[in-house]
């Protein structure tokens, strides 16, 4: 995210609008992420078409990382914080393990795959929270844009394209569940709570990592999805008739595979520490560090110890005998069942919410992804904190900063020659790939506004107009 003043970091495209809603609107696009369910071909409907894996999607600015002595690292050309576009970086390799890896096995060099799977599309979520609050630091009040059309503009425009051109790639059918749309809803929701205080912003978003999975669960069954359903993506096709509309706003708020009611709680989540420290201090990023392991321990160990020790999966299985049958002749019951639907749980027990599998969403699950955010941003801060550091984070630094333009041509790709890829070196081939083109890309364009990436920057002259180098 790009940063001026000893104020903090903002993200290149949020350098689109200056505060307020216009702030979000390129905070949030620029520097989010996208991530998502496994393979589209294990959803249902619509999303099943592909075969290939799940949705991320990230973008940022750009810079080189240089060395830093006692603050973060900064990449140059914007200022961005290296530490955290490496951890996005991180994030994008993740996705493309989801989308073009083998199948997550727990076992040998598959743990990397089991670890990436789910944790990917909430960790982009909350770095776009991350960087709404990054982009409103060191901004002078006096120069904050006045009347309605000022503070929406960018972001109405921002999210406008960002909806399309998801809309777009969905319609393609790359086989993975296309998250763009959904951010451009994540960005307007959180354009009310970027002007809360800190401490108020925390206690909402603790708040929402329990109540938007709740709200979800309660109103499933309202819509048609208390066993399974839910977990697509909305495609161009449907905004042709009024149903089709409701449908789609339906998917975005409640039912899709990435809902605003389980997903911005992680933007809430990022938003909440960014506000609570700067991450440029080295106590700030060693404290996010030991704060996010003890989150995710609490996360993933408090559904553990239901499942395994509390008796929550003998529940389970009780319940998938009434509302699940066809599931009891799968090896994992269980995992049959969550594997039906992405971004919620079914509504038929009150103990799916006590579990943490990928894409489930649950209050635990959520918590638990939230802490590995948490974490690997105070670690990657602390190691862009040294010389040594900055230089072996910089292929991840530079990625992270174009992570959107990575996520759409890697969904274009899919869609074409890369359709239904599922290997360890179709992999290695989209991580290499992307590693070389997006530090070519910012060599080549080293002085100019393209520097941040094709995509983000016509995001960003979109909402801005001609934008200076």
């Amino acid at each position: 995210m790009s940063g001026t003043g000893h104020a903090g970091a903002a993200t290149d495209v949020a350098a689109a609008a200056t505060t307020g809603a216009g702030t979000v609107a390129g905070a949030g696009t620029d520097t989010a992420a996208a991530g998502g369910p496994p393979r589209a071909g294990t959803a249902t409907g619509r999303a099943s078409a592909g075969g290939a894996g799940e949705d991320r999607k990230g973008s940022g600015g750009s810079g080189r990382a240089g060395g830093g002595t006692g603050n973060e690292t900064r990449a140059a050309g914007g200022g961005r914080l290296a530490g955290v576009d490496a951890v996005r970086g991180i994030a994008v390799l993740g996705m493309f393990a989801v989308h073009v890896g083998p199948g997550p096995q727990p076992e040998g060099a598959g743990y990397l795959l089991v670890a990436a799977d789910g944790r990917a599309p909430a960790l982009f979520t909350l770095l776009a929270g991350y960087s709404i609050v990054l982009a409103q630091r060191g901004i002078d009040p006096a120069l904050q844009p006045t009347g309605w059309a000022a503070r929406w503009r960018p972001l109405l425009i921002r999210s406008a394209l960002l909806a399309v051109l998801g809309l777009c790639l969905a319609s393609l059918w790359p086989g993975i569940l296309v998250i763009l749309a959904f951010f451009a809803v994540y960005f307007l929701a959180a354009e009310p709570f970027a002007r809360l205080s800190a401490p108020v912003l925390a206690a909402v978003a603790g708040l929402s990592v329990a109540a938007g999975p709740v709200l979800s669960f309660l109103l499933g069954p309202v819509f048609g999805y208390e066993s399974s359903g839910r977990g697509l993506v909305p495609e161009a096709a449907d905004l042709t008739s009024w149903s089709g509309l409701g449908v789609v706003l339906c998917e975005l708020l409640l039912t899709g595979a990435y809902p605003v009611a389980t997903y911005l709680p992680y933007v809430l989540a990022g938003m909440a520490l960014a506000r609570l420290g700067d991450v440029r201090e080295k106590a700030v990023a060693l404290r996010m560090a030991l704060w996010g392991t003890a989150a995710a321990l609490a996360g993933y160990g408090s559904a553990w110890l239901a499942t395994h020790v509390f008796g929550v999966r003998q529940r389970l299985l009780e319940t998938i005998a009434v509302h699940h049958p066809e599931a009891l002749a799968a090896v994992d019951p269980v995992q049959e069942v969550l594997r039906s639907q992405f971004g919620a749980v079914p509504s038929t027990s009150w103990y799916w919410l006590l579990v943490a599998d990928p894409y489930s969403q649950t209050p635990l699950e959520t918590l638990g992804n939230a802490g590995v955010g948490c974490a690997l941003i105070g670690l990657c801060a602390l190691a862009a904190r040294k010389g040594a550091g900055a230089r072996l984070l910089r292929p991840l630094t530079v990625l992270g900063a174009m992570a959107l333009s990575a996520y759409v041509v890697h969904a274009l790709v899919l869609a074409g020659p890369a359709h239904g890829a599922a290997s360890w070196s179709a992999w290695i081939v989209f991580s290499a790939t992307a590693l070389a083109l997006t530090w070519a890309w910012q060599r080549v364009w080293a002085d100019s506004p393209l520097r941040r990436g094709p995509v983000e920057h016509v995001l960003r002259v979109a909402a801005r107009g001609r934008v200076r180098a």
